[in-house]
């Protein structure tokens, strides 16, 4: 569920129409609606209340604006980073540094050592090298990094390839065949606790089987570890559950994922950490955009609109599916290419969709963008930055200001000896 709703034939978000935002701010924008941020993550949280000691950690990358980090602060949640900068803004939110895990595959010298100043909850560690790395790096700031190994499981999540990241041929976390002799070498090491491991398989997971099988594979290797004489007291399950782009469809539930981990890990006696993202911000935002005009087609005609794949690049990168629809229905419909305005022909977010019939000046959202959209975007064909929105009831908030081309070319030098 969510608060983008039709009233009176015009598209809401909570109480706010969207044509007076499109008024006021401009087009595109992206429009988030702090109070579906809040049900989504409520729902979130209930799904494990049989998971008795546990951190709920927003992945950052999904939606890193400070006002949508702020308002999950609120509702208790800690953070999942993958860089120093995602760090530093759910520090600037109020998230606790014990509450921060530090994921990712290339965190660099200047970015551990920045964790460690910061003293964040969790570093999961991608490589054995990365763990030897951080031992030193710690070790000679007289701190102790307290650490999780990411395991490759080898399991397929079923997802797309791009956003696959537990088969064997990723670059994410170490084969789990050596998981157990890696764990015992950086046990070792001076610099760091090595208290337990990390799994994440994929993003925008369809079906629970593919988790089931990643965490059942790393039970199992808790069950070796502490056979080994290791003490592992946290487990990091990360995030991936999908979420319905398309209306209609049926995905597994926060409930039926709560009940499959409190199933699977009730004999553990850890701590679990878990990494939502998309799940909780995805349906949390549209892509407001405004028709530029309506182009005749060979078959279908092109609706041109003022958002583009550097504003929205999912469908560009990976086909994805996004609802398009009318902010103000005329009650008819078409099949139409929806496209933005850049020079490039994957710059396409639909061929052949049916839609609602639409003409030059209409506005219309693409729906489900709350997650992997601002966040993603780009200055491709020398474009700026869209703005972004937060509703609260019947009031609004830009937290995000546009940033026009000019302002990033202002960022450029043209060197003296070419002037």
């Amino acid at each position: 569920m969510d608060h983008f709703a039709y009233k009176e034939g015009v598209l809401h978000a909570e109480d706010i129409p969207l044509p007076r935002i499109a008024q006021e701010v401009g087009t595109p924008v992206y429009v988030y609606s702090r109070a579906t941020l809040e049900r989504h993550a409520r729902v979130f949280s209930d799904a494990l209340a049989n998971v008795p000691d546990k951190l709920i950690a927003f992945a950052v990358k999904a939606n890193p604006n400070l006002a949508v980090l702020k308002v999950l602060q609120r509702q208790g949640f800690g953070a999942d980073c993958v860089s120093v900068g995602e760090m530093r803004r759910a520090l600037a939110a109020g998230m606790a540094p014990a509450k921060i895990v530090f994921s990712g595959v290339g965190k660099t010298r200047a970015e551990l050592a920045a964790a460690l100043e910061a003293g964040i909850g969790q570093f999961n560690i991608e490589s054995e090298e990365e763990g030897l790395e951080l031992a030193e790096i710690a070790a000679g700031m007289g701190l102790e990094a307290r650490c999780a190994l990411r395991i490759n499981p080898d399991v397929d999540a079923g997802t797309h390839d791009k956003i696959s990241t537990g088969k064997a041929d990723n670059k994410f976390g170490v084969p789990i065949a050596s998981a157990g002799q890696i764990f015992g070498r950086l046990a070792g090491m001076e610099g760091i606790l090595m208290r337990g491991v990390a799994v994440h398989i994929g993003s925008q997971l369809a079906e629970l089987a593919p988790l089931e099988r990643a965490f059942a594979k790393l039970g199992e290797l808790v069950t070796a570890l502490r056979g080994a004489g290791h003490t592992i007291t946290h487990v990091d399950l990360g995030g991936g559950l999908g979420v319905p782009y398309r209306a209609g469809e049926e995905l597994p539930s926060p409930a039926e994922y709560g009940a499959m981990v409190a199933a699977v890990t009730k004999d553990w006696g850890v701590s679990l950490i878990f990494e939502p993202g998309r799940v909780i911000a995805g349906n949390a935002g549209v892509l407001l955009t405004r028709v530029i005009r309506v182009k005749r087609g060979i078959k279908d005609p092109f609706v041109i609109v003022d958002a583009a794949m550097n504003d929205l690049a999912r469908p560009a990168l990976y086909g994805a599916y996004h609802d398009f629809v009318a902010v103000a229905p005329r009650g008819s419909d078409m099949r139409a290419n929806i496209v933005g305005p850049i020079c490039e022909t994957g710059d396409t977010f639909a061929m052949g969709r049916l839609t609602d019939r639409l003409e030059a000046d209409d506005l219309a959202v693409f729906r489900t963008a709350g997650a992997y959209g601002a966040t993603m975007a780009s200055s491709y064909n020398s474009r700026g930055f869209v703005a972004e929105v937060l509703v609260d009831g019947d009031r609004y908030a830009v937290v995000a200001d546009r940033i026009e081309a000019g302002a990033i070319m202002d960022a450029e030098r043209v060197p003296e000896w070419l002037a």
